[in-house]
Formats: structure tokens, C-alpha cells, sequence
């Protein structure tokens, strides 16, 4: 049992030497000259930080719970974060310490230090044991269709994802046709407005997984993505720019538009992120979702990775998400939005793993959770 004060705490919870994930019941109490402290070292820890609110939160959990990378209101909510996080110990712990990183960085820092992580986790062995479970998956066949068609229509230029038959998955060359047509919108002051939309029933079914491992190494996978990327020229037109959305939107098929300043859906529309085992960082999501989140509140919608959401009228992407944000102020009783970093903190807070975890006042939070599997040690 090793507090948060303790020189062990971030041993104590690491996806290599000891809990990969970390849960505080929200209800228990402790003096407020300790919040602060223990709030600091939540953003240290190397693994997810979870704030549990079964019942209404205490003075110090009210406080806390902007420090928490995720909160949930049931034990039946922390289920499917906490087996994302113990089937991937690894590509969860770097997620939540990119998307903290995140808070100081402008747009551009952001992008290039999420690029870092995405390479780190290539190198790593959770994705090789995924690229390894696909060795037999079908080989690429080569596509002579143009992946994104575009077209000037008078002010406006329109750009297509035109990948069908693979459900407009994110490839390649899907990514250098955008970047083009991106360049061309930034270049040419007569185009008032890129319209970004997708051909077939699907906008995007997220990132090919064909492709998924074919980069020649990851040093070079990040220097390709930081010179051409076109999430990055979609932020520099953004005001300019509007998606349509239709079907599925997945991974990219969620990150590009959220880029836009303008979203709509025509028909039904689902989106979802790949689940934590496909090892995805979606950070730039929450930043263009909630442009101004910081903290735990850009990471709380990580709660629904792999979940899909589909709304009853068209929206821009987040939207099920943001009423859950909203459910949850409401219940802590905060008079700002759960996006304030404004009295973070935590003190005598208990720890739960389960419904008969261990409890016990700051510093000796107890982890309940088992460790991650033996191949990643």
C-alpha cells in the first residue's frame, strides 16, 4: 500500500513496476491544505487516474475531480475503461500523459508531440503483438482509383474521400491527396469555402488497417507526419472549412472534422474511437471538440473509446459526450465548468478497484488493480 506522498508513488502506479491504473472514490473526505499536493502528483503518475462518483462527492472530491484523466458515476462505467487499460497498460499510460502534455502547448506543439507518442508506441510491443496477430490478414491490393476527389465549384472547393469499397479508410494516399487539395485552398484567397465530404455510405472508417505497420521506421513514420499533415492544414482554414458526415466516422473519419469550425450529418451517423488495444491517440479530438478543455477535462471523454455515439440530429462530433460532462458538473456541484483547472485537488480521498476494494485516508491510496500481463514486463 503506497500513498501518493510516498518517493514510491510513481513505482507504486506504473504500467511496469506496479498498478496500471489508479481509482479514487470521489466521496471520501480529507483537509483541504492537502489537495493541491496530492492533485500535483495525479498529473505525474504514469498510468490512467480514475474518479469514481457513485454517490454525491465530498468537498475534497468536489475539488479533485478536474485533477482525474477520466470520471465515471458506476462501477459498470469503470468496467470497460479499466480492461482497456490492463489489456494495454502501455498505450493507456502514454495517452493520458500525452493528452496532460497537452494543456501548455499551442495547436501545432500538440500535433507534433502527439506524432512522438504515436512513434513511441509503434516501437513498442503492444503493437507489435497486434501487428503480429494479423500476419495472415490478406495482402494490399493495389488501388488505381484517385483516393479524394476534388473539384472547384465557383468559391467553393469540394474534397471527396472516394474509397468506397474499403469504406473511405484513411490511407496513404488518401492522406497526400488532402494535403494537396488543403494547400490549394490555403494558396488561393478566391476559395471561400472547402467542403470536406465522403463518398458511399461511410464518411471514414478510420485508418487502413492494411497500412497499419508498413512505415519504414519510426523516426521516420513521425518526420513524414510532421511535414505533411493534414489535420494541421485543415487548422490553418478551419474557418473556411465544413464537413459532412454520413455513416460511420471512426478514428480519422472523428479527428478530421473536428478540425472544421462547421459539422453536419446527413442520415444516420456513428461515431467511436478504435478501442485502447488498437493503440490510437486521439488527442486532437478533445482539443478541437473543447477548444478550450485542459486536463481531465479533454481526457474524460476517453471513457467511451470503442463506444460508439450516434445522435438524433446532426452535430458536431462529442456531443454525447459533453451532456455526460454537463450530468457530472451538475452532480459535483461546480459552479465552473469541469474544464477549470481552478481548485484541483485532493487529499484523504479512498481508492476502489472493485465494490469491497480497500480504503483507507491519504497517503496510503490502495490499488486493487491486477497487473498488466507478463509479456509486457
Amino acid at each position: 500500500m503506497v500513498g501518493l506522498r510516498s518517493p514510491l508513488a510513481l513505482e507504486a502506479y506504473s504500467p511496469l513496476t506496479g498498478a496500471p491504473i489508479l481509482v479514487v472514490d470521489l466521496t471520501g473526505d480529507a483537509p483541504m491544505a492537502e489537495v493541491a499536493a496530492a492533485a500535483a502528483m495525479l498529473a505525474r503518475v504514469a498510468c490512467p487516474t480514475v474518479g469514481l462518483a457513485l454517490a454525491t462527492p465530498s468537498p475534497a472530491g468536489t475539488r479533485l475531480a478536474s485533477a482525474f484523466d477520466v470520471l465515471v458515476e458506476s462501477e459498470s462505467e469503470l468496467a470497460p475503461v479499466r480492461a482497456c487499460v490492463e489489456r494495454c497498460p502501455l498505450a493507456a499510460a502514454t495517452l493520458v500523459q500525452i493528452l496532460r502534455h497537452g494543456r501548455t502547448l499551442d495547436l501545432h506543439e500538440r500535433l507534433v508531440a502527439e506524432s512522438l507518442a504515436y512513434s513511441t508506441l509503434q516501437a513498442g510491443p503492444e503493437f507489435a503483438a497486434w501487428l503480429a496477430a494479423r500476419s495472415g490478414a490478406a495482402q494490399r491490393e493495389p488501388d488505381d482509383r484517385p483516393a479524394v476527389r476534388a473539384r472547384r465549384e465557383g468559391a467553393r472547393l469540394r474534397l471527396t474521400l472516394d474509397r468506397p469499397h474499403k469504406r473511405n479508410a484513411f490511407s496513404l494516399a488518401m492522406r497526400d491527396a488532402l494535403a494537396e487539395g488543403l494547400a490549394l485552398a490555403l494558396c488561393d484567397d478566391s476559395i471561400e469555402e472547402v467542403l470536406l465530404d465522403g463518398e458511399g455510405p461511410a464518411f471514414c472508417a478510420g485508418g487502413d488497417l492494411d497500412e497499419f505497420g508498413s512505415f519504414p521506421d519510426p523516426a521516420t513514420a513521425h518526420a513524414v507526419r510532421s511535414a505533411r499533415s493534414p489535420a494541421r492544414l485543415l487548422s490553418l482554414c478551419a474557418e473556411r472549412a465544413r464537413a459532412v458526415v454520413q455513416g460511420a466516422c471512426v478514428g480519422a473519419g472523428c479527428e478530421l472534422p473536428a478540425f472544421c469550425r462547421r459539422v453536419s450529418a446527413r442520415g444516420t451517423r456513428s461515431s467511436s474511437f478504435p478501442k485502447w488495444g488498437w493503440v490510437s491517440c486521439p488527442a486532437r479530438v478533445a482539443r478541437r471538440v473543447f477548444p478550450s478543455a485542459s486536463g481531465a477535462s479533454a481526457r474524460r471523454g476517453l471513457r467511451s473509446r470503442g463506444a460508439a455515439s450516434t445522435p438524433q440530429r446532426p452535430c458536431a462530433g462529442g456531443s454525447s459526450t459533453k451532456s455526460r460532462r454537463e450530468r457530472l458538473v451538475a452532480r459535483l456541484g461546480l459552479r465552473r465548468s469541469l474544464q477549470s483547472e481552478e481548485g484541483s485537488g485532493l487529499a484523504d480521498l479512498r481508492t476502489s478497484g472493485s465494490p469491497c476494494a480497500a480504503r483507507e485516508p491519504f497517503p496510503g491510496f490502495v490499488h486493487s488493480s491486477s497487473r498488466f500481463p507478463a509479456a509486457f514486463t
